[in-house]
């Protein structure tokens, strides 16, 4: 026993001199035993990890006012004020959520991401926009829980509602159906008010850069601009700022492209244009998300102020050349989208009929540009060819609901090295090869 012992020991010094600088065990086997795992590190692992090359930022630059350059401010302030001296948010607009974050639907969804690799990532930003309507306020950023549903419909000529034609009695209303009228003929439930919620994320971006900007632990400021490139030292070491397209230098530790479908990495970033309109439904609020199967298949989401965003067949996946908050709104696709919502809710004829709950015309018509990678995943971590360099973009759809934890994570990353919440290994920029931002 005393040589078994012996032995043990002078295997775990073996590990504590040899172990930095040589692999233990094989590539990738994971040393079982609680004591191996304080001297031996598995370096495949350490090599996968989301660790940046910078941990004590001062001067912060983040491209981008949307949901997720907001966002990651918010968290520094939040989680890091004492380890940052400025936070710097640079848009082309100077101004906050000019583009999607400002014209998106703001419908949140606990586990629709589950069997994807954001899963963890949505669960825990939907928590956290809880948190958020909590600590800012519900009504300030219009935050409230709701139930969404599948509704199968017949568009109202087919609806006849006689024997032996298709539909069903006029009058009746399906189970589970909230403001559609009598054109429904199926209903699935997607979602209560526990795992379904709202924001209205022009609103939130707005009071989480407020928030930062009530800290007095830092400089905040939000400046006109495009970074064209990051500036390094003479060493080419050292971030020590940001360039922006007329020539002015900006002080930077850490840079951080956070700027949608306008974040230009080779070839991997798309924008999907989406157009919308606000129809409202005063004096009724509606309670139900609806995604129509029918009718073009619209989407509707209504919202606590008497309004309703309707929304629905998006263009194709191009390089986008528009500038944000500049976005073209083409008549013929808003009329596209009100008369399928107006036909699909049991509003409209089709022969110029018009009534129903989503009868009133549009009160506010716009569109924008959705961002997302070639894989439909996100970019969040450091550029591997640029050091202090970050990005986080390509959230597609889900910008809205995965934007705080994102924020979150990149705060962490940032200033510890790490993200301390979610797993972000999934969405390396390396994944799409050797690449630079232009």
């Amino acid at each position: 026993d005393r040589m078994k012992h012996c032995t043990l020991f002078y295997f775990f010094l073996l590990l504590h001199f040899v172990e930095p600088f040589t692999p233990i065990l094989g590539h990738s086997k994971k040393l079982r035993n609680s004591t191996c795992k304080m001297y031996a590190t598995n370096r495949e692992d350490e090599k996968l990890k989301e660790t940046s090359s910078t941990h004590h930022p001062k001067n912060i630059v983040i491209a981008g006012a949307g949901v997720i350059g907001t966002s990651t401010a918010y968290y520094l302030a939040q989680n890091h004020p004492s380890d940052i001296s400025s936070i710097t948010i640079i848009d082309p607009t100077a101004s906050i959520a000019p583009a999607a974050s400002g014209k998106a639907g703001g419908f949140l969804a606990l586990d629709w991401n589950d069997h994807s690799p954001t899963g963890p990532l949505a669960r825990r930003s939907f928590g956290l926009h809880q948190e958020l309507a909590d600590s800012l306020g519900q009504d300030a950023i219009m935050y409230r829980r709701l139930t969404c549903a599948s509704i199968r419909v017949a568009p109202q000529k087919q609806n006849l509602g006689t024997a032996g034609q298709q539909g069903r009695p006029r009058g009746k209303k399906l189970e589970g159906v909230e403001w559609v009228d009598d054109v429904a003929t199926f209903v699935q439930p997607l979602g209560d008010e526990s795992t379904i919620a709202q924001v209205h994320p022009k609103m939130l971006c707005e009071a989480m850069w407020d928030s930062v900007q009530q800290n007095d632990n830092f400089d905040s400021l939000l400046m006109k601009g495009k970074v064209a490139e990051a500036v390094y030292d003479g060493k080419g070491n050292t971030l020590i700022g940001a360039k922006l397209d007329d020539g002015t230098t900006i002080d930077a530790d850490i840079l951080l492209f956070a700027c949608g479908p306008w974040t230009k990495l080779y070839d991997c970033m798309l924008g999907v244009k989406y157009h919308s309109a606000i129809i409202p439904t005063r004096p009724r609020v509606l309670n139900q998300s609806v995604f129509f199967h029918g009718c073009g298949d619209p989407e509707v989401y209504p919202r606590s102020d008497g309004t309703a965003y309707c929304t629905g067949f998006p263009d194709p996946a191009i390089r986008v050349t528009e500038q944000p908050g500049e976005e073209e709104v083409r008549e013929e696709a808003i009329d596209q989208i009100v008369n399928a919502v107006r036909e699909a809710s049991g509003g409209g004829s089709g022969d110029g009929d018009v009534g129903g709950v989503l009868g009133n015309e549009p009160e506010l018509k716009q569109s924008c540009y959705l961002p997302t990678t070639v894989d439909n995943l996100p970019m969040i971590g450091e550029l591997p060819d640029q050091k202090r360099c970050f990005v986080a973009a390509g959230h597609g759809c889900w910008g809205i609901l995965l934007g705080p934890a994102t924020g979150e994570a990149m705060a962490s990353l940032m200033v510890n090295g790490k993200s301390d919440t979610v797993d972000l290994r999934a969405f390396r920029p390396e994944r799409f090869g050797n690449m630079k931002i232009f």
